[in-house]
């Protein structure tokens, strides 16, 4: 199964997403505040996909988009708090 997370951007949010067939399987949704950070505020990954680590996955995605664009991130997100709080080498990025 193709697990490529893809990126939609806006000028005020964006999300990193699993698509498959045109269903969206696993989707973390972000906001831009200013134009030095991103508040993560929802990560949801179906049954489909659930138990296959793409919760964490999606947070790493958000890592790399951070440090590729120099913002800080704001984990309002329990889950993308809690995945952050567990990799310490993503603390740059908070």
């Amino acid at each position: 199964m193709d697990t490529v997370i893809q990126e939609h951007e806006t000028d005020n949010k964006g999300s990193f997403y699993v698509e498959r067939e045109g269903e969206r399987l696993a989707e973390m949704t972000f906001s831009k505040a200013g134009s030095d950070k991103i508040i993560i505020d929802h990560t949801e990954v179906s049954d489909v996909l659930r138990g296959t680590g793409m919760g964490a996955k999606l947070v790493e995605r958000a890592v790399e988009y951070a440090r590729k664009n120099k913002v800080k991130i704001i984990p309002l997100c329990p889950f993308a708090k809690a995945t952050l709080k567990r990799h310490q080498e993503w603390n740059d990025v908070l």
